[in-house]
């Protein structure tokens, strides 16, 4: 598969479900089967490379043509997880937040009126016909949001600091269950110690989320494209799981200063990630 570019992309965390492979109905399991047998899969980066490629045109491609019939896949204990990038799917929801993130001119000057328009109402018709598709990749851009770290452990945390042409790696994998059971736990403490916000909000969203795929499924939790831009004592010493995970016990507990204190670092440490976004 030829690469669209060679430079590392940046900037971006991801949320991923990889399903197992009977939890796919035919062709798509025959054809999932065939593609891990694959040497030349895509990597992470491919993804978005590809996904900038479409930017280059004049007009832009704000949304692929066709839907990507690629995926990561995974092998744990001989059993085939998969997946799916649904790039086309995920691009259309990407749009729509697109507002939030950039201001009137710069959005126009970037995926001008006209192009949105017409990606919207291609959304819109599509998805006529396919009311309950849902990605299996979550994407956050410069942060990963705090309501992620509550579905995984500490002790799930996988770096690495890479090394030549290998890249750094900041991960966590947990079992679907385990990531529902937190969530629940979570929620319930939530709700029982703090007023409804943003954070009990963005927990029900993801929760709602992880109930649309099979229970035997994989989470991941991938830093992506922030490991090319934090230094790696930042990196080393970031357990913003561990953190997430003493907050919501502290709460619990009715230890409010203690939730406090790592409440604290959370925000200190991913506003000094955000603040990265505006710098020179």
């Amino acid at each position: 598969m030829p690469k669209v570019s060679s430079v590392i992309v940046p900037y971006a965390s991801y949320l991923r479900v990889y399903e197992p492979l009977a939890a796919f109905p035919e062709p798509e399991r025959s054809h999932w089967t065939r593609y891990a047998r694959r040497p030349d899969r895509p990597s992470y980066q491919d993804e978005l490379r590809r996904s900038l490629a479409d930017l280059l045109p004049t007009p832009p491609i704000p949304v692929p043509v066709h839907e990507s019939s690629d995926a990561f896949v995974t092998e744990v204990e001989a059993v085939l997880y998969v997946c799916p990038w649904r790039t086309r799917l995920r691009g259309w929801q990407a749009l729509g937040e697109l507002a939030e993130e950039l201001p009137p001119p710069v959005l126009d000057a970037v995926l001008p009126p006209v192009v949105r328009g017409q990606a919207a109402q291609d959304y819109e018709r599509w998805l006529a016909s396919n009311p309950d598709a849902r990605p299996w990749i979550r994407t956050a851009t410069w942060q990963v949001p705090l309501n992620w770290f509550v579905l995984v452990s500490d002790a799930e945390r996988r770096y690495d600091k890479g090394s030549g042409e290998v890249p750094p790696m900041l991960r966590y994998r947990t079992p679907m269950v385990q990531a529902r059971r937190r969530t629940a736990r979570a929620l319930r403490t939530l709700r029982e110690t703090i007023d409804e916000g943003p954070l009990i909000d963005g927990l029900v969203d993801v929760g709602r989320w992880l109930e649309e795929f099979h229970p035997r499924s994989l989470v991941e939790l991938d830093y992506g494209g922030l490991v090319h831009v934090l230094p790696a004592a930042e990196l080393d010493g970031d357990h913003s799981a561990a953190d997430v995970a003493k907050g919501i016990e502290a709460l619990r507990q009715g230890d409010g200063a203690a939730a406090g204190e790592a409440y604290g670092r959370l925000v200190e440490r991913w506003r000094a990630v955000r603040d990265r976004r505006s710098a020179n």
